[in-house]
């Protein structure tokens, strides 16, 4: 009997109607960057770099998700998703919003920045609009630079159509024998070991886009015919990784030849230029196997990722760029000070990029030169291309520590740079590990090991985000520096469990994944119902980059039908509904969408009062939850339990950079009557006003030893005099 209740409440709450595809959930976020590359309130260069972002998602979007959904539409996969769709159903959606999007984007670049950009006389210019110094400047720039790298290629009976590699730019040419007046097709690359944008001579920013000063040239390349035409094209390649984990004596090596074999997946997308004739697009569109609704028309440059670039390589207009901000580093946690006599006294909590990461860097660098540290355990997801995490972690290998990394080679575009890294520190000396079969290792924690006066101690840190000195500058993360012993003896627990074959029955304070984080997460929502539904008050606070997964959703929404007050901040993908009656009348949904991502997670369950604050490195997505190892970690000490709720009530109250779901359709904030407020903006103020402070602090003591120490001058003096005597 009970176990048929269940099942009527499973389905209660899982109908399709009540969901939003994952996919179409996606595209709205990118959407919604996109209008922070419309706002008229962001400076002009921050606008141009969402444009850049926006492209950037896409592209991987289309490598990714939209290369699987193709291979379950050819695999003739019908099944459904938690909203209903088929494969086919989710793909042709996709392709037709996307359309849709193309021409919003374009338009932006066109109608709102380049006019605007003009304005302040940056100029991204065309070839018929050179000063004659530009045009000499361009011809000697194709001859001495281009010219001996390009490489035209033929597209006949006689030689195979070259193959064109995944995200890069081509020239599509139609050419016309001057002897024969036979027509041909040849195609040239961009080569990309040269920047997209080239400056120009006579304007302090006048730039122009390097195919099209191939293009004016191109008749160079193809002496004896005339060019008909000439048009840009770039493909978009299924980039998936997948590595059989089973029988592969070298993991490394196997993730390599899956790099080298993903470089030829099938095409998911071809975008053309609105120039391309027919002609020309059909020969393409046969030689690449592409149908019509992979085919994109591009009315401006194709890829406009170049935008993210262009804020660095112009010259002046700070007006146009968002204010320097200055991040706080606690002087506990500074490098002038012994970091682990700081943690044994308290607990700390940084908020990044607001707080420095130089705490984190502080944290490895102590450890790896402090003689009684004996051993550093750590996981690492993604790092910088130059990461100083490495060099600390070769430094203590070097100095005879213990050092394990267990570094994920699968995490994806950054294989190549882990592969490399991995081999590094091996080099260097260190135990380098790859985690469990199956499973990609997303957590993200730090175990110094260090002999006390008082006996081993176990320091932590433990983060939602990556150990990336780069990123780390406009991800917004969440870390923990403790010595907790449980929560040590966790730690320990988890990496003998990534290393070696042990299975550990029971975790004291961490919570992991796969399986348990999903199992606790569920534990914390019936407590929650079970609190309402005795009529007491009951809430939930979730902020997360993605809500996908149908479990927790159908959870969600079996606590707001028992009058729990759930109130979400979702980045990304949200595939819940607001505003079903009876369902999720109690849930609210905020996403805050500015100048840092925000990545850090945050879980509040009220408990009858008796509040508990979690942070974690896992969404409430399948992958998350199911497929990855991940670490959800309890917030303990009075004073960082309130930081976190501060920080959450914080970015709930915004009003400027947040968007409110209402049903399935994300609205601006309504401001009306409202004191204006950016979360992000209120963070950088308070990071700044933490800086003055320590530095008007530090200040005083200066002034206070300067004074002890001329005080002492007149005693030794005297005491000299009686000796003198």
């Amino acid at each position: 009997m009970a176990e048929s209740k269940n099942k009527q409440k499973k389905n209660k709450f899982s109908d399709p109607k009540y969901y939003i595809n994952r996919e179409l959930s996606w595209l709205e976020f990118n959407d919604r960057c996109l209008d922070e590359a419309r706002n008229p309130d962001e400076p002009l260069l921050e606008r141009a770099n969402f444009l850049g972002i926006t492209q950037s998602n896409v592209d991987e979007f289309y490598m990714v998700r939209v290369a699987s959904l193709s291979k379950l539409v050819a695999a003739k996969v019908k099944s459904h998703d938690a909203s209903g769709m088929t494969p086919l159903e989710q793909l042709t959606a996709i392709n037709k919003k996307e359309h849709e999007v193309v021409e919003k984007r374009y338009s932006t670049y066109s109608r709102s920045l380049l006019p605007q950009l003009k304005k302040n006389d940056i100029n991204i210019l065309e070839i018929d609009e050179l000063s004659e110094d530009q045009e000499e400047y361009i011809r000697r720039y194709f001859n001495n630079e281009l010219y001996p790298v390009l490489t035209p290629m033929a597209d006949d009976q006689s030689r195979p159509f070259p193959f064109i590699n995944n995200d890069s730019l081509n020239i599509a040419l139609r050419l016309k024998d001057q002897e024969t007046g036979e027509h041909q097709f040849a195609t040239v690359r961009v080569p990309n070991i040269f920047p997209r944008l080239i400056k120009l001579p006579d304007g302090e920013n006048d730039f122009i886009l390097i195919e099209n000063i191939i293009k004016a040239f191109a008749d160079r390349l193809f002496d004896g015919y005339e060019i008909r035409q000439a048009a840009c094209y770039r493909v978009t390649r299924d980039m998936d990784l997948d590595v059989s984990e089973s029988d592969t004596s070298d993991f490394l090596l196997a993730v390599k030849k899956q790099l080298e074999d993903r470089e030829h997946g099938h095409v998911t997308r071809l975008e053309v230029e609105t120039s391309m004739n027919v002609k020309l697009l059909k020969h393409l569109m046969k030689r690449l196997k592409v149908e019509e609704a992979s085919v994109f028309t591009i009315n401006g440059p194709i890829d406009l990722t170049f935008l993210k670039k262009l804020p660095g390589m112009v010259e002046g207009h700070d007006d146009l760029r968002y204010k320097p901000m200055t991040p706080f580093v606690d002087p506990a946690l500074r490098s002038d000070h012994n970091i682990f006599d700081s943690i044994r006294e308290k607990d700390y909590l940084v908020q990044h990029p607001y707080d420095s990461f130089d705490a984190v860097l502080n944290f490895v660098k102590q450890a790896a030169k402090d003689p009684d540290v004996l051993a550093i355990k750590m996981t690492l997801y993604r790092v910088s291309g130059n990461s100083p995490i490495i060099k600390y972690l070769g430094q203590a290998a070097k100095a005879g520590k213990q050092v394990t990394v267990l570094v994920e080679v699968k995490a994806r575009f950054d294989e190549e740079n882990n592969v490399h890294w991995a081999r590094t520190l091996e080099q260097m000396g260190c135990h380098v590990i790859y985690g469990l079969v199956g499973l990609k290792t997303h957590t993200k924690v730090t175990l110094v090991i260090r002999r006390d006066e008082d006996g081993i101690r176990r320091y932590l840190h433990l983060g939602t985000g990556n150990y990336n000195d780069v990123t780390a500058h406009f991800y917004t993360d969440i870390g923990l520096f403790t010595c907790d012993r449980d929560l040590g003896v966790d730690a320990t627990n988890l990496f003998n469990m990534l290393s070696g074959y042990s299975k550990p029955p029971y975790f004291s304070k961490l919570r992991i994944s796969p399986n348990l984080i999903r199992q606790f997460i569920y534990e914390k929502i019936d407590n929650e119902i079970a609190i309402a539904q005795a009529g007491r008050h009951a809430e939930i606070h979730m902020k997360m980059n993605s809500l996908s997964d149908p479990g927790v959703i159908a959870k969600l929404y079996e606590a707001s039908a028992a009058g729990v007050k759930i109130h979400l901040i979702v980045r990304g993908i949200c595939c819940l509904k607001t505003e079903i009656p009876g369902i999720s009348d109690n849930i609210e949904v905020h996403s805050i969408v500015g100048r840092f991502l925000e990545h850090s997670r945050i879980y509040y369950f009220y408990n009858d009062g008796k509040e508990e604050v979690y942070c974690a490195s896992a969404d409430m997505m399948r992958r998350n939850l199911n497929r990855r190892v991940e670490t959800l970690f309890p917030i303990l000490q009075e004073d960082l339990k309130e930081r976190v709720l501060d920080i959450f009530a914080k970015m709930w109250q915004d009003n400027i950079q947040a968007r409110i779901l209402h049903g399935a359709e994300w609205i601006h904030a309504d401001r009306r009557g409202q004191v204006a407020f950016s979360s992000q903006d209120y963070f950088i103020e308070e990071a700044a006003e933490k800086v003055r402070i320590v530095k008007e602090q530090e200040k005083e003591e200066k002034a206070k030893a300067k004074d002890a120490f001329e005080a002492m001058k007149p005693q030794e003096s005297e005491l000299e005099d009686q000796e003198e005597k």
